[in-house]
């Protein structure tokens, strides 16, 4: 990308959208193009379509989703699969009608198998049936980085599909229901603390293994991955390492500083009993994750005691 080139970060308020503009800027890009939702409804089609006529874009990065946890997906199927299908194919087609040079296309590990081989290798897609949960979801996303490539086959464009892990950092969303678990469990610990609550209660065994990437390394990665990959095939990123929901629940704990107990409410799903990339595609370009989990979590934490909470969304 050129550094006057006119770049749209689509969901540029989110976690990942603020991420990628911040790393932009660091980058020295500062011709960039952000509008909010209500300056800009990515949900129709006739104003993403006069935005991209009118603005002229020539790279795109599609950051903008509806996203929530397990609670979220599960009460709110068709409104993820609607606004999520919405949003993607009202920008990835104006894209390709206004002539963007090159678009990154941001997924998410939901779209493999619930059982698939671990780590899972960007050639499980399709492979098997998809986490319940969040299968709405995860649908959606599916047909999104499949627009993109049958866009590359059928007309020669450039658009990526970049697949994150479990993402947390500054910005996050830490509602009661809608987040997802690491955001989720700062704010229980962090208000069980404050008002002396001797138990905190999580949904599920505790068994269920995940891996965790910090935002911003995740936007580090879509800037290389703009100036340094082409191909229809997706593209993992994560940090290859994992952790159990119960070793995390300790770790937020203990940053926190909550000196009660944790109680694991069976009753509950537990989601996907394991979910970890394969990264060494994109390890074998060239860019690894620079932040530890326990360092970010720390920086997740003084973000959230810096700002209200972030529970509107």
């Amino acid at each position: 990308m050129e550094r006057d080139a006119k770049i749209y970060v689509a969901g540029h308020r989110g976690m990942v959208g603020s991420a990628i503009v911040r790393q932009l800027r660091t980058a020295g890009y500062d011709n960039l193009l952000l509008r909010s939702s209500k300056e800009l409804d990515l949900s129709r089609q006739v104003e993403v379509e006069q935005f991209f006529s009118k603005e002229r874009p020539e790279y795109v990065f599609l950051a903008a989703a509806k996203v929530g946890g397990i609670m979220a997906n599960s009460r709110y199927p068709a409104d993820f699969m609607y606004d999520n299908m919405m949003i993607e194919m009202n920008v990835i087609h104006a894209a390709y009608h206004n002539g963007v040079k090159k678009l990154l296309f941001l997924g998410s590990s939901c779209i493999y198998p619930r059982l698939a081989s671990q780590p899972m290798a960007e050639a499980a897609l399709l492979t098997g049936s998809l986490e319940e949960t969040n299968e709405a979801y995860a649908l959606a996303k599916i047909s999104g980085l499949k627009y993109c490539e049958y866009l590359n086959r059928q007309c020669g464009t450039d658009y990526i599909s970049v697949m994150p892990t479990n993402l947390y950092g500054p910005n996050d969303n830490y509602h009661p229901e809608h987040s997802h678990v690491l955001p989720a469990l700062i704010r229980r610990f962090h208000e069980a603390k404050a008002v002396n609550l001797p138990v905190v209660e999580i949904w599920g065994t505790g068994t269920p293994m995940r891996e965790f990437l910090y935002v911003d390394d995740l936007a580090d990665a879509c800037i290389f991955l703009m100036q340094n990959y082409t191909g229809s095939e997706t593209v993992n990123v994560g940090t290859g390492k994992e952790v159990s929901i119960r070793e995390l629940a300790i770790l937020v704990k203990d940053i926190v500083g909550y000196s009660g107990d944790i109680k694991y409410d069976l009753s509950k799903p537990d989601g996907t009993p394991r979910k970890l990339l394969d990264v060494g595609k994109l390890t074998a370009l060239g860019w690894q994750y620079k932040t530890d989990l326990i360092d970010g979590i720390r920086l997740a934490y003084e973000d959230f005691l810096s700002h209200s909470i972030r529970a509107e969304r």
